[in-house]
């Protein structure tokens, strides 16, 4: 089954939607230039109502000393990292999954980028990561910009990243609408939901969460039969 992740949660009543409809993982936004922030007690206020299945992620853009302090201090289950390689092998908790968010189009120029990456996955940092998220963010808007990249030219990178054995997961403009197809090309382990889920920033829709779980389940069915 495809692991679905409901990111930019700010709030206990679209939490618990999310979870009532079948998400595996939910995310909190970190970043303050986010319409998605929340602050370290509104998310303690919130995972204190999850129930213990539900992975609860903190998302982060960069990631320094203080970032690992706050994670450490609230009961989450893993990390999410938008950076690079080597800023999220470093002081990362040892306790906590740890998910590192890429720009997929950054990697579209040509096969000596698709080579680095895989040089980079297999000296060993690979290890640390529970896997790594293809998002169309830029570094202005690292993540919800509710656009998708273009699946097809992701698709070798998608291959190397699982070929290494890692995880993937993709984000990026995905709805219950196209969901179905980007998994169809890309073939990840998990996706991963923003915009495509929400009335407006930060404020869910409870009939668009259930619709996106829905079509990703409906792929998970067509693949066992």
């Amino acid at each position: 089954m495809t692991w679905i992740k409901i990111c930019g949660t700010t709030n206990i009543e679209d939490a618990l939607t999310a979870v009532d409809a079948g998400a595996d993982a939910l995310g909190f936004v970190f970043y303050e230039k986010s319409p998605r922030y929340v602050n370290t007690e509104t998310v303690r206020a919130i995972l204190a109502q999850l129930p213990p299945q539900v992975e609860k992620i903190g998302v982060f853009v960069g990631w320094t000393k203080a970032d690992l302090q706050m994670a450490q201090q609230l009961p989450l289950t893993g990390v999410q990292i938008h950076g690079d390689l080597n800023q999220a092998t470093a002081d990362l908790p040892c306790d906590r999954k740890v998910y590192l968010a890429l720009r997929a189009a950054e990697f579209f120029d040509g096969q000596g980028h698709f080579g680095r990456f895989a040089m980079s996955a297999e000296d060993g940092s690979r290890k640390a990561l529970s896997g790594i998220l293809l998002d169309s963010g830029t570094a202005q808007t690292p993540g919800g910009t509710g656009k998708v990249f273009v699946w097809e030219k992701a698709a070798p990178l998608a291959e190397i990243i699982q070929r290494n054995g890692v995880r993937l997961i993709v984000a990026g403009g995905l709805h219950s609408g196209n969901v179905g197809e980007a998994m169809r090309i890309l073939k990840p382990w998990g996706v991963d939901v923003v915009s495509g889920v929400e009335a407006s920033p930060g404020k869910k829709d409870p009939a668009k969460i259930k619709a996106f779980i829905q079509a990703v389940r409906q792929v998970d069915g067509a693949r066992t039969t």
